[in-house]
């Protein structure tokens, strides 16, 4: 799993790209956690996800934790199918509150 980070102005966004599972986990809690506290404003583009499972979706949902307690913006964008399959399963849609799109490139 990779994380590239992009910013602009006070918004940092990172696009996740690979396995995100709990292989990844130690590595992507940290990165993840130290983006989100450098941020004012965080977006995570999730359409490079090529598997996910439980792991993904507790680091998921502890960064949307994390960014209420600090007060800062958090969203999540680019739901891959591997992505969206996990949040389907655990019926987590709502829980995030993002809209969650497949995009047109079969992702």
């Amino acid at each position: 799993m990779a994380i590239s980070a992009s910013y602009q102005q006070d918004c940092c966004t990172l696009c996740i790209v690979g396995p995100f599972t709990i292989y990844a986990a130690v590595e992507a809690k940290a990165r993840l956690l130290q983006e989100l506290t450098q941020a004012q404003e965080l977006e995570v583009d999730l359409s490079g996800v090529v598997e996910f499972d439980t792991a993904g979706i507790q680091l998921l949902l502890l960064l949307k934790r994390e960014a209420t307690r600090q007060g800062k913006p958090l969203r999540f964008n680019g739901h891959s199918k591997a992505v969206l399959a996990v949040i389907d399963l655990y019926n987590m849609a709502g829980v995030f509150g993002d809209p969650v799109l497949i995009s047109s490139g079969g992702t």
